[in-house]
């Protein structure tokens, strides 16, 4: 166990921490263990974006994700994209996404504009997950 919370300036430190992590999650807001979490959380999240860091998802992805969060099906994107054709082609990236359409979709089903405006894989290449 971490007996004091310091900066995490090394692998050693974040795998420490993690552990540590691991030991508090769950525990309850405003007690002793659920600030340490809450601390720890925000120097792993620091320590992360500096040494680990994330590329945006894919455009198309993004919006499969939201779809799923929200129980939407494509038709429920024809407000958004255009008509059912034109879903099929941008969803099917056969099309890529239009200034009008990333701000209807970042207006309509909050995607950030930076990760809609990202080109989208194309020619069957996967994602790295």
């Amino acid at each position: 166990m971490v007996t004091e919370v310091r900066p995490i300036r090394t692998e050693a430190d974040y795998e420490e921490a993690l552990g540590e992590v691991g030991r508090l999650w769950g525990s309850k807001s405003g007690t002793a263990d659920g600030d340490r979490l809450d601390v720890l959380a925000t120097l792993i999240d620091a320590y992360e974006a500096q040494h680990h860091p994330m590329d945006p998802p894919d455009p198309i992805e993004a919006i499969r994700f939201r779809m799923e969060q929200q129980g939407l099906t494509r038709r429920d994107l024809e407000p958004l994209i255009g008509t059912r054709a034109r879903v099929a082609e941008v969803m099917n990236r056969r099309r890529g996404l239009s200034i009008d359409m990333i701000r209807r979709l970042h207006e309509g089903l909050g995607i950030s504009a930076e990760v809609l405006i990202r080109p989208s894989l194309r020619d069957g290449a996967t994602a790295i997950r």
